[in-house]
């Protein structure tokens, strides 16, 4: 089946790979200004200023039976155009709330799907009366293009706020939040295919510095019954909300076992690349077979696993001699904070895993050395 994919980075390029191994043949669509090292080889890739209708598009990306993406911010009007064409999944309208905070939140509200306390905001004005309602600290965030801890401000006092409202003018709208006091950080990947077959994959613990995920641990520790159930009537909630097609990642705060949502990605996710070595369908292959219309496989990984990235350095030879450690390299060239690769290691025991897990953090960023 020929798979088209919007965007050229590495979660593009880890579902072609998957999607080989299936049988699949892949093109690629680029944003004009576009790095597409991560894809090269894989498939043609075809810039979206390069043609004018979505005729001539469809057709330079091969006739492709399914389009799908891999990243939240592309045009939904283009998704749109191809959706009458052949299948887009997921949807655009998941792609369009996903794409702004301020959507996604009040999706979120309306599904009652407990969020932290939140504004949206469009000016100074509306950005202190939010402030004030929700208090200090707040956190500010960019309703659009805030990843990785981009577009993000945490205010502690009213001179803070003061310099930001100096922004305004300058700055997109924005979405205020009140600050959670959360024990710790999940996320939950689910798929699901054309007919509906839906699987789940065992919460994750995820550990983030300078707002960039550095380690994920799966399955999460002292989860009970009751959270477990709250994140899959969180998750059915919003796949049936959107008759979901293909990987849906949504990320967690845990408060003494009461989950708020974070973030909605309506794609592969990077705390789901554990899943690539532990035994199990990995989440490339699951995404690939939900909008092929294939069942989903196996998500139960039969030991303890886990993953780091690597952020801005790539890893000692020394690192990678270790029996349970596999490298996924992006091909990306190296600068500070950037995804260029990560590892994944398994073990039979949990506290096995956190010490290796620790132990390649402290030989990966010694000294808690910015990334």
């Amino acid at each position: 089946m020929r798979i088209a994919i919007v965007g050229c980075g590495q979660l593009a390029r880890m579902l072609a790979l998957a999607g080989w191994e299936m049988g699949h043949h892949f093109s690629f669509l680029a944003d004009p200004d576009e790095g597409t090292r991560c894809v090269e080889g894989l498939g043609p890739v075809v810039y979206s200023d390069q043609h004018q209708s979505s005729d001539a598009l469809f057709e330079a990306l091969g006739r492709p039976e399914v389009v799908t993406v891999e990243k939240e911010h592309v045009s939904v009007a283009l998704l749109e155009s191809l959706s009458t064409h052949c299948r887009v999944a997921p949807s655009a309208d998941a792609i369009r709330v996903c794409q702004h905070r301020g959507r996604e939140k009040t999706l979120l509200q309306s599904l009652d799907i407990a969020t932290a306390p939140f504004h949206v905001v469009t000016d100074a004005a509306s950005l202190n009366e939010a402030v004030d309602t929700v208090g200090y600290p707040a956190f500010v965030k960019s309703c659009e293009q805030g990843y990785d801890g981009q577009n993000q401000w945490l205010l502690q006092d009213s001179a803070a706020l003061t310099a930001l409202a100096q922004q305004m003018p300058t700055l997109p709208a924005l979405v205020v939040e009140g600050a959670i006091r959360f024990d710790r950080e999940l996320s939950l990947i689910v798929a699901r295919s054309v007919s509906g077959d839906t699987v789940m994959y065992p919460l994750a613990e995820n550990k983030h510095r300078e707002g960039i995920l550095l380690t994920s641990e799966v399955p999460a520790a002292n989860i009970s019954q009751q959270t477990q159930q709250q994140a899959t009537d969180i998750a059915q909630r919003l796949l049936e909300h959107w008759s979901y097609v293909g990987v849906l990642s949504i990320e967690l705060f845990d408060e003494a076992g009461v989950l708020r949502v974070n973030e909605l990605a309506p794609r592969v996710h990077n705390s789901g690349h554990w899943s690539q070595d532990a035994g199990v369908t990995s989440q490339f292959s699951n995404h690939l077979r939900a909008i092929t219309d294939r069942r989903p496989g196996n998500t139960i990984p039969a030991e303890y696993a886990g993953m780091i990235n690597l952020l801005g350095r790539e890893a000692d030879d020394a690192l990678l001699q270790a029996g349970d450690t596999a490298l996924h390299w992006y091909d990306k060239s190296i600068r500070g904070r950037r995804k260029v690769g990560h590892l994944n290691l398994q073990s039979p025991q949990r506290e096995q895993l956190r010490q290796r897990l620790n132990a390649l953090e402290a030989a990966l960023y010694p000294d808690g050395a910015p990334l």
